[in-house]
């Protein structure tokens, strides 16, 4: 597990069309051999770490209650972290980079703290624009940008 740390965020409610854009995010990170961070249970996290596991990637999933056994089945790493909505902090912290799938409020509070922490996002067909979140159109384009994020230094936008 030495790639970069790809933190997939989303809602954690079932949309199909969010569903297929994440399953195929996931199955892009590991195809690269990044590790796909999530929050560990249904929508989004769920879909993106499918999508890793069909192509023998890595996940791990940092989940808001206090039993492992809560993560969806294709969580390789549960880490339970007991905290709620604030386990958001870990996800955004241990992650090299974040892309965003849809979602809502919490999705929100994930790019605003990665924002603040300086680390950089990618908004898959975002809904409106946030500063300092680059979009893509596509889930093979969000990948692509995030490792070009991670690789750029601090002082280059691209």
């Amino acid at each position: 597990m030495r790639g970069p740390y790809i933190g997939v965020i989303g809602t954690g409610e079932s949309d199909p069309g969010l569903d297929d854009m994440a399953v195929a995010v996931g199955r892009e990170v590991a195809r690269r051999g990044g590790v796909l961070v999530c929050g560990g249970l249904g929508g989004v996290m769920t879909a993106a770490a499918l999508g890793a596991k069909e192509e023998g990637g890595f996940t791990v999933g940092i989940l808001p209650g206090s039993h492992v056994e809560d993560a969806n089945h294709f969580i390789d790493f549960p880490i339970a972290s007991n905290m709620g909505q604030a386990r958001n902090a870990i996800i955004v912290q241990t992650a090299h980079v974040l892309i965003a799938v849809g979602g809502g409020y919490g999705t929100l509070s994930e790019i605003a703290m990665a924002l603040k922490m300086g680390k950089k996002v990618v908004a898959l067909h975002p809904e409106f624009e946030i500063p300092g979140v680059r979009s893509a159109q596509s889930p093979a384009e969000a990948v692509s940008l995030a490792y070009q994020l991670i690789e750029a230094p601090a002082d280059i936008v691209v």
